[in-house]
């Protein structure tokens, strides 16, 4: 633990104090990345919350506004029961996705409105049974129903 910086002593010549001492005592010295310079910033101009970008990418944390997520939520949803393999699954995503939009439409955030209805199920259904058909044709194998 560090000692209390005396009084009198300006907080700028104490910690720079602090840091010449820990240098002589080589406790700089195995750091990881020592001598390199910082990932990310070396080719890009400078961004004062660079810092916090780099931890929100780690941990995988997003800003967007809840409307908006939800909106690419739903879009990531409509893509994944277009490329899925039976219909029960494709059911099943689309659902699952209505739930969430259902919710938000009677229940709106702050931030942006959705400008989003609930997917039609059924037609989604339809427009993967189309899609696989044609698929189907294309590469020589026939689709399954999976239901």
């Amino acid at each position: 633990m560090t000692e209390r910086k005396p009084p009198g002593v300006p907080f700028e010549s104490w910690v720079d104090k602090q840091i010449r001492d820990a240098e002589r005592r080589g406790e700089f010295d195995q750091l990881p990345g020592t001598g390199q310079p910082l990932p990310e910033i070396t080719d890009t101009a400078y961004d004062e919350l660079w810092w916090i970008k780099r931890k929100m990418a780690r941990e995988g944390l997003s800003v967007l506004p809840p409307a908006l997520a939800l909106r690419k939520e739903a879009e990531d949803a409509l893509a994944a029961a277009y490329a899925a393999p039976s219909e029960r699954l494709v059911r099943k995503i689309v659902t699952d996705v209505n739930v969430k939009l259902r919710d938000m439409m009677f229940k709106p955030p702050p931030g942006p409105p959705l400008g989003m209805q609930p997917y039609d199920v059924e037609a989604v259904v339809r427009e993967w049974r189309e899609r696989r058909a044609t698929a189907g044709k294309t590469d020589g194998t026939k689709g399954t129903d999976g239901a």
